[in-house]
């Protein structure tokens, strides 16, 4: 995905069903009751796309040698790209995300997670999106600070900067950096992959379409953080990793040795979801 010839991923888009496990969780088991979503988080499985240009639809997917039909140049005012997903749990259930771009440039993502009865509960819902390298900073307009659903009593709403990628230095690495009901995200970076590139700011912005999203922006994975058990066995920061999150479970805190999170703040995997947003 580039923008002004600026190059923002590094790997594919994927849905995300999996955020670190905190002490909280461990202490409540949770981590083994949702461990199917961490395998479906790692390993996701695209069973069908999607295309259509304007009103046509592609009954074939338009690569080699379908599209040897089309220019160099090819002019639309809307493409619409959509990927079916089938989650690698038991029972299985679908996810679909739609990307509809239009004449102007921008981006509109749309993610649907279909429920259903028997699923393990879900720690997240959401899209990851990985940056080729560490964004310079943040600014977003919404909660201040961090913010999960059951954290959000104390936040002011505003706009708000953030230098770096800070990570919370729990002892043992865990779940941090959640901000929720954001109405506005610009990312900035300053530097790429391609040598030849003059240092620079650049940026990217992603906004609320209906309803306000929720996101994190941390330099690991959250597979990269579970698998972390001290700080100090964290690899080298060298990407941006953002989740742009529909739903996520709360964080607890009633106690660290077996008390669960309070049930509103749970997400019911037997219930559809779905959220949106627009990259410019």
């Amino acid at each position: 995905m580039k923008i002004k010839d600026k190059e923002w991923l590094y790997r594919t888009p994927t849905p995300t069903f999996w955020r670190a496990t905190t002490d909280n969780d461990r202490g409540s088991g949770f981590n083994q009751k949702a461990a199917q979503w961490l395998g479906a988080d790692m390993f996701t499985k695209c069973v069908a796309i999607h295309v259509q240009v304007d009103d046509h639809q592609f009954d074939e997917l338009p690569v080699a040698s379908i599209n040897n039909q089309f220019s160099n140049q090819e002019f639309a005012h809307e493409v619409k790209v959509a990927f079916d997903y089938e989650t690698l749990t038991t029972p299985a259930t679908k996810v679909k995300i739609i990307y509809n771009i239009n004449d102007t440039g921008h981006m509109t993502i749309t993610m649907h997670y279909f429920g259903k009865k028997g699923l393990p509960p879900l720690p997240v819902i959401g899209m990851r999106f990985i940056m080729p390298t560490k964004a310079k900073g943040f600014d977003n307009t919404g909660l201040s600070g961090e913010t999960y659903p059951d954290r959000m009593a104390g936040a002011e709403r505003g706009t708000f900067h953030i230098d770096g990628l800070p990570v919370t230095k729990y002892l043992v690495p865990q779940e941090n950096g959640m901000h929720m009901q954001t109405n506005e995200l610009v990312i900035t970076r300053n530097s790429t992959q391609n040598n030849a590139d003059k240092d620079g700011d650049f940026s990217l912005k992603i906004t609320q379409t209906k309803q306000p999203f929720n996101f994190s922006l941390l330099p690991y994975t959250a597979e990269e953080l579970e698998n972390a058990t001290h700080i100090e066995e964290l690899p080298l920061a060298r990407r941006s990793v953002l989740v742009i999150v529909g739903a996520v479970r709360g964080v607890g805190g009633i106690d660290s040795w077996g008390s669960d999170v309070e049930e509103q703040y749970h997400i019911d995997p037997e219930q559809d979801h779905e959220f949106s947003f627009t990259i410019n």
